[in-house]
């Protein structure tokens, strides 16, 4: 039976799939190829860590279908076999792109140079650089002589090193040393025989070249290393011990993960036979599990996000601007209790979210401060603006959800300093994460309450915030701030029960209502359709797999309503069906910018429904979290965001068809090229200023799309 519709995690493949076209790009910088070649690396790291990990557990523990996993419509075993086919051939698609690059960067002259490619004076440098900096990092250690085999650890990158004699007077050892890249970084700069050529070198290249100095103790003559790297089962599993508390369960979770079971094991090809069995015998890996994946030399691609700056044609990337409405005001708060706001990121600054909570922390008539944290930035200004309102005298209320997956020690660090400053901090509820971004703030005038704050599609994070693009509602409107206020209620009193979000009139939250009532209004454009009359979806998501809601527009297609789809990730629909009256229009955007925003609209009979949320059409998102999805009542902003899906429906530069293959292929439509990022910047830009910049916008900037946004 064909099923209904493609698995997520090939979908996923998929996705990142488009992240390797924008590695092989020959349009885009040369140094931004480079850093998506580490996003997908990192992508491919963290899929592997949490989506096949949970596979293989399934797989271990049923071997066939579960309950929990009816939504791919296939065995774990299965997709594992498939994940593991399309993984080879995107390891070698990646191999040539690499090559690819490599020969670009000697045209611009930046070397990566091994070992053997040093002249006299960089020989002299990193045996220096060696002595200095990295033997004190460095721990080699004899794995045959230890009983019990050392702990590998995920995300480095270890040397497998084979020691011998030409003449064969000694038995063969092995070794291993763990790359320092932690504490020194991966890049080292050399000094370059030409002036205008860079030359770089690997940190495991420079180890490697002083490898007799390493062992000289023990008379070897003989030195052969092979990089590798183990990825781990991150899952935290929180048990259900009650005498023990959340915190306690998460940082056991976290000491566990660090010693998941390993589900993948990069290893250099070359690698000595005998070194490769040895060490995946030990790490009871095997070629049957699929668990052992052949490289290159270079492995930890992800590092290659932060290579050295070392190239002539540098960014012209244009800076984020502050809103119009929020140019000529002192105050952000005047403006937001007088109308709307929605900020669009990253061509908008973040920062009059940033004011607005400064300005409340130092405003004498304001009593509260309710914030919801799920990804913070590593020196947050939210932090600091809402621990200045606690030493005010505010009361101060942090929702921070500390399951967000890999910011959990994070989370758990934040939370020790706010509680330390007075701030009230909740922590989550069992089995549902919080991943709702709103903040209500309350303020007394004469004797009144009145409640203001904002609704956003991101994270209340301001470096993601200038690569992320995302919509945030500043509003004062009293019947969203009430069902903020509602949603608070819940979450500081959760333990009785989901009635404040079921009250929620004008926002709806999950997990009570959102399914409901998009059931309820794609149902309503089927009939609409069977009517005769017009109807029309259009969606933009980071992902959708959900069977039910993927049902119930495979029957509008089938009803004749038009959809249009905008989904970055994972994507589950079969977009073609000869029963579908009008095809599912559907693409992704991959480029400079992380297309993060959730939007959707319904054509609802000519009165139009336009709505912005946090959740993606997942079980996870509208079952099992807190989500908030907002209406949009100001008719200039819904037409600003209709403008900006306009435009993103138009793009035919960085988009991609994603039909029933998920082949990839790039939307060609129009002679006049439209890069929807580039356009959105000069249509907001234009209606703030009155001008429109050059679509010269420079180099890209780093953009990294992670398993845990996706």
């Amino acid at each position: 039976m064909r099923r209904k519709t493609i698995p997520r995690d090939i979908s996923w493949l998929s996705f990142n799939g488009r992240v390797l076209q924008e590695a092989a790009d020959p349009t885009v910088p040369l140094r931004e190829r480079i850093r998506f070649l580490g996003i997908f690396s990192n992508n491919m790291d963290e899929f592997f860590r949490v989506r096949v990990a949970t596979l293989k557990r399934m797989s271990e523990f049923s071997g066939n279908k579960s309950k929990a996993n009816m939504h791919i419509e296939a065995s774990p075993g299965k997709i594992l076999n498939d994940i593991q086919d399309i993984v080879l051939e995107q390891g070698d698609t990646f191999d040539a792109i690499w090559g690819d690059i490599r020969r670009e960067m000697e045209k611009e002259k930046i070397f990566l140079v091994s070992e053997t490619e040093l002249d006299a004076n960089q020989q002299q440098f990193i045996q220096t650089y060696f002595e200095e900096e990295v033997r004190s990092n460095t721990i080699p250690l004899m794995i045959e002589s230890i009983p019990a085999f050392p702990y590998i650890r995920d995300k480095s990158i270890y040397l497998g090193v084979v020691l011998s004699r030409k003449d064969n007077s000694m038995k063969r050892k092995y070794a291993l040393i763990e790359i320092p890249s932690r504490v020194l970084g991966r890049f080292v700069q050399l000094p370059s025989p030409v002036l205008d050529e860079h030359h770089i070198i690997l940190l495991e290249d420079i180890i490697r070249y002083n490898l007799r100095n390493i062992f000289a103790y023990f008379g070897y003559d003989t030195y052969e290393s092979w990089v590798f790297k183990v990825t781990r089962d991150a899952e935290i599993d929180i048990d259900n011990d009650v005498s023990t508390t959340l915190i306690q369960k998460i940082e056991k979770g976290l000491k566990n993960r660090r010693k998941g079971k390993p589900v993948r094991f990069v290893y250099d090809k070359e690698m000595d036979k005998g070194l490769l069995e040895y060490i995946t015998k030990r790490l009871n890996l095997s070629k049957k599990s699929g668990n052992l994946i052949p490289g290159g030399r270079i492995h930890n691609f992800r590092h290659f996000m932060d290579f050295p700056d070392v190239f002539p044609r540098k960014g012209q990337r244009k800076k984020p601007f502050t809103h119009p409405l929020l140019v000529k005001t002192p105050r952000v708060t005047d403006v937001v209790l007088e109308q709307d706001v929605m900020l669009h990121y990253p061509y908008h600054s973040f920062n009059p979210v940033i004011d607005m909570l400064r300005e409340a922390a130092i405003d004498p008539n304001v009593t509260t401060i309710k914030i919801t944290c799920y990804r913070l930035a590593s020196n947050s200004k939210i932090i600091n603006a809402l621990i200045n309102a606690v030493r005010n005298g505010k009361h101060v209320t942090v929702m921070l959800e500390l399951r967000a997956r890999f910011d959990e020690e994070a989370n758990l660090e934040w939370k020790e300093r706010l509680e330390d400053e007075g701030v009230k901090v909740l922590i989550g509820i069992p089995n549902v994460k919080v991943h709702a971004k709103i903040c209500l703030i309350k303020k007394r005038i004469n004797n009144f309450t009145i409640h203001y704050g904002f609704v956003s599609t991101g994270n209340i994070n301001e470096k993601t915030a200038r690569i992320y693009g995302d919509h945030c509602l500043l509003t004062s409107d009293r019947h969203i701030m009430a069902d903020v206020n509602r949603i608070f209620n819940y979450l500081e009193k959760w333990k009785e029960g989901t009635a404040p979000l079921k009250a929620c009139k004008t926002l709806i939250p999950c997990p009570t209502n959102l399914r409901r009532e998009l059931v309820k209004m794609v149902v309503r454009e089927t009939r609409l359709a069977r009517e005769k009359k017009p109807a029309a979806i259009t969606l933009k998501m980071n992902s959708i797999s959900d069977e039910e809601l993927i049902e119930k527009l495979y029957e509008a297609a089938r009803a004749g309503v038009r959809i249009q789809l905008i989904v970055r990730g994972i994507y589950c629909l079969f977009s073609e069906n000869s029963k579908f009256i009008i095809p599912i229009k559907a693409i992704s955007i991959i480029d400079e910018y992380l297309e993060h925003a959730r939007v959707f609209i319904f054509h609802n009979g000519g009165k139009e429904k336009t709505y912005i949320s946090s959740a993606d059409w997942m079980v996870r998102n509208l079952d099992h979290r807190v989500e908030a999805t907002c209406p949009v009542l100001d008719e200039t902003i819904t037409q600003e965001l209709k403008d900006i899906l306009d435009i993103q429906l138009a793009d035919n530069v960085k988009a991609r068809w994603l039909d029933n293959d998920l082949e990839n292929k790039y939307k060609r439509d129009s002679e006049e090229k439209v890069r929807s990022q580039i356009e959105i910047y000069n249509y907001l830009h234009q209606k703030a200023f009155g001008s429109n910049e050059s679509n010269d916008r420079g180099e890209p900037a780093h953009t990294t799309a992670t398993v845990a946004e996706v």
